[in-house]
This record gives C-alpha cells, sequence and structure tokens, in this order.
C-alpha cells in the first residue's frame, strides 16, 4: 500500500515550510521570508513512532488574489488537500487570527479529511495564550508549536499518526522509476509533466523561474510506478541574482542526483545552448540515464531533412550524448509526450542491463583480434578478462597487464563495441581498468 499522505496548508508566509523541513529531518523546501517563496507541492518521506508517511508542503492560499501566480498556488493547495490523508493546517499565533485564516479553513471544511490545527510561532511562554482564539476556526484543538524552535512538534504528529491505520505506512520504493525533468527556465518542463499526469500537477506559466523547488509526483501506469521530478529552470551563474534561484539551482542538480533517468529539454526555437551542454554533462557524469526532449517543436518549420540536420547537430554540440535518444514533441499540442513513458520505460531497462560474464568477454575478445591495441613504449597492453560489476548506470571492471597502456582511444572503442553488442541506450557506461594484480 502507499505510504499515507499529509498535507501542509495555511495562508503565505506562516512557516509552513520551516514545520516541513522539521518534520522531514532535513532542509527540503526553500525557507525565506518573502512570502510566494513555495509556489507548488514538495513531497518528503516522513516518519513518526514507527509509521512512514509522505509529508507535502504547498504555497500560501490567498482566496481571493487576482494574481496569477497566486491563484494557481491556491489550485496547487487544493490539490494537495484532494490527494491527502491528513491535513496540518498552520496558522501564525503569534500574529493572531487572520481573515485570510478564516478563508481556508471553510476551504478545508469542504475536503471532509481530517484536519490538525498546527498554531505556529509560539516560542516563548508570553504567545500561549494567542492559541485559544483559534478555536473560532471551529476545526478543533489548536496544537502550540514553534516549528523554528522545535516546540510542540511532537504532539502534533501524535495526532497526526492517530488518522492512520495500521496497515498503512508501508511502500516498495525499489520498483518506482525515478524521473527528473530539468533544463533552462521556460522551456516547457511543468508543461510536459501535466500532459504526461493527464491533469495539472506544477504550475505552468510564461514567466521563467516559477517552479523554484523539485517537486515530485507519484503515479502510475500500466502496473508500473513512477516519481516525476520537476525542477527550477536552470541558468548560468552569472544570471542568477536571488539568493531563492541559488537555492533552486543546486535543488535541480541534486534532483538529476536522486533520478534514475533524466529528460534533458531542450526549446527547439532557441536550440541547443552552452547551459544546455553543462547540464548534459552533469547528468552524464552522474550516470543517469537520459532522453533528450526537444520541446515546441510545433512552431518549427520543417521538411523531410529537419529531423536528421536537427540529430546532426546535437550530435556536433553534445558528442559525448551519442548514446541518448532524441524525441521531438510539443507539450502545447501533445504531440509524441505520450510516447515518452515508453521511452522512459526503456531507457530505464537499458540503464539496469546486466551482461553474462562469458558473453562480455567473448565481445571483448572479438574486439581485440579486429583491432590490436597499439605498442607503448615497445609494450602492447594486454587484456585478459572483463566483468559488470554494477548497474545504474552499466559498470565493467577491465583485468589488464598494465593500465598505464590503456589509451583513452582504445577505452572509447571497446565501450563502442559493448555498445554495438548490446545496447546500453540513453544509459551512460563505465569501464574501470585494473592491474592483473
Amino acid at each position: 500500500m502507499l505510504k499515507p499522505i499529509v498535507a501542509i496548508v495555511g495562508r503565505a508566509n506562516v512557516g509552513k515550510s520551516t514545520l516541513f523541513n522539521r518534520i522531514a529531518g532535513k532542509r527540503i523546501s526553500i525557507v525565506e521570508d518573502s512570502p510566494g517563496i513555495t509556489r507548488d507541492r514538495i513531497l518528503a518521506d516522513a516518519e513518526w513512532i514507527g509509521m512512514s508517511f509522505k509529508i507535502i508542503d504547498t504555497g500560501g492560499i490567498e482566496p481571493y488574489s487576482e494574481d496569477i501566480i497566486m491563484a494557481q498556488m491556491k489550485r496547487q493547495a487544493e490539490i494537495a488537500i484532494e490527494t491527502s490523508d491528513v491535513i496540518i493546517f498552520v496558522v501564525d499565533a503569534k500574529e493572531g487570527l487572520n481573515p485570510t485564516d478564516i478563508e481556508v479553513a471553510n476551504i478545508l471544511r469542504k475536503a471532509n479529511k481530517p484536519i490538525v490545527l498546527a498554531c505556529n510561532k509560539i516560542d516563548a511562554a508570553k504567545y500561549k495564550d494567542n492559541i485559544y482564539e483559534f478555536y473560532n476556526l471551529g476545526i478543533g484543538e489548536p496544537f502550540a508549536i514553534s516549528a523554528g524552535q522545535s516546540l510542540g512538534i511532537g504532539d502534533l504528529l501524535d495526532e497526526v499518526v492517530k488518522s492512520f491505520s495500521k496497515a498503512e505506512g508501508k511502500i516498495n520504493d525499489d520498483l518506482i522509476t525515478k524521473v527528473a525533468v530539468v533544463g533552462k527556465p521556460n522551456v516547457g518542463k511543468s508543461s510536459i509533466i501535466n500532459k504526461m499526469l493527464g491533469e495539472e500537477r506544477v504550475i505552468v506559466s510564461n514567466i521563467p523561474g516559477t517552479t523554484r523547488d523539485a517537486i515530485d509526483t507519484f503515479f502510475e501506469k500500466d502496473n508500473r510506478k513512477y516519481v516525476l521530478i520537476d525542477t527550477a529552470g536552470i541558468r548560468k551563474k552569472s544570471k542568477i541574482s536571488e539568493a531563492v534561484e541559488r537555492y533552486s539551482v543546486i535543488r535541480a542538480f541534486t534532483a538529476i542526483e536522486r533520478a534514475d533517468i533524466c529528460l534533458l529539454v531542450i526549446d527547439a526555437e532557441l536550440g541547443i545552448a552552452e547551459q544546455d551542454s553543462k547540464i548534459a554533462g552533469y547528468i552524464h557524469e552522474q550516470g543517469r540515464g537520459i532522453i533528450i526532449v526537444i520541446n515546441k517543436w510545433d512552431v518549427i518549420k520543417k521538411d523531410d531533412k529537419t529531423i536528421n540536420l536537427y540529430k546532426q547537430e546535437i550530435n556536433r554540440i553534445l558528442p559525448f550524448l551519442t548514446y541518448a535518444p532524441i524525441e521531438f514533441t510539443s507539450a502545447l499540442s501533445g504531440q509524441r509526450i505520450p510516447k515518452l513513458l515508453d521511452i522512459i520505460d526503456y531507457v530505464s531497462n537499458q540503464h539496469s542491463l546486466r551482461i553474462q560474464t562469458g558473453v562480455l568477454n567473448d565481445i571483448i575478445n572479438e574486439a581485440v583480434l579486429m583491432n590490436q591495441p597499439s605498442i607503448s613504449g615497445g609494450r602492447r597492453l594486454n587484456i585478459y578478462y572483463g566483468t559488470q560489476v554494477s548497474v545504474k548506470p552499466p559498470t565493467f571492471v577491465i583485468f589488464v597487464n598494465d593500465p598505464a597502456l590503456m589509451h583513452f582511444s582504445y577505452e572509447r572503442y571497446l565501450e563502442n563495441q559493448i555498445r554495438k553488442s548490446f545496447g546500453f541506450e540513453g544509459t551512460p557506461i563505465r569501464i574501470i581498468i585494473r592491474g592483473k594484480e
């Protein structure tokens, strides 16, 4: 069964992200004093008294705001409420009851789900009596907490887990494919995820930098489980002016590190830029599976040669990614978006592919017979045998008489022969050269 889901909701700037980080046990959500910092839902694993659950941080709810971002933040919070099992409603007890709190309470009541009221910022005894006016919300007993000082969190979580059944809280994550959608700002990452999911899960707008955190969305299709990770657009360092955006870049690279497969989204109109190359290089270095997604393909004037010419240009600029599948999509029209999941499944299988030692050595021996290593300093490289030691990415150890005799060009030749025989499309492979001892 899936883990129970707990959503943290409330108006802007009441300390939801600080509480989220405290419960998750690490700094996942961006915490700043600026309202609207957490714009989408943020998901993390948490545990309390032996019960595992998922916790969602949400953007602040502003019921009557006409601002496009604030309106979409409200929608995201509503989606989090709909998908949750328990709701933690956070209010600012130091400031006191706010009219917006009343409106949020009205929204939560309609969800007909367990609500735990967290009166935050009670970090001194003089504020403790402030919680009593929150009984007027009519949603149960207020819990005095200070997320910043970690006060009252235990009592709050005791109340939360009372709503979990004993059968819940256990899930096998081993069979879940984690997919990070990365790229520069405003290339259509969130739109692609929304099309793949068939619903509005992440905020979409034309304002670069809308997605500031990495947002995990779990879903199942055809008995396969996925987590899609939408990330903040990655800019050049010289263009990162806000402290918040610096966090976002770090978060995007962290998303790459914890993903199995990365979709590198490139704007078809703008083509491949230097920053795209850097992102691609980081994915390659981290050993993640990769699919290059050329988005906004519907706006490109094309003939029967356009796709091939575009692929040639990609291979010229990203020669280290010639193994990566390239898909041309339009998130706006949905063109080829459904095909992405099939490609993700294929690359995931390639990323996890394991070759028997005997078969591998047949290929290596055949490669050596076709192309003998050159002599260096009067000595020739002798290859004894190879074996695969791990997957994700596929990693091979090749034992030789002297690793210093293995020229990088011959190592690349062996890699190409392995790929020619076994595929490994969409995944880097690692080759480790060791001496006979």
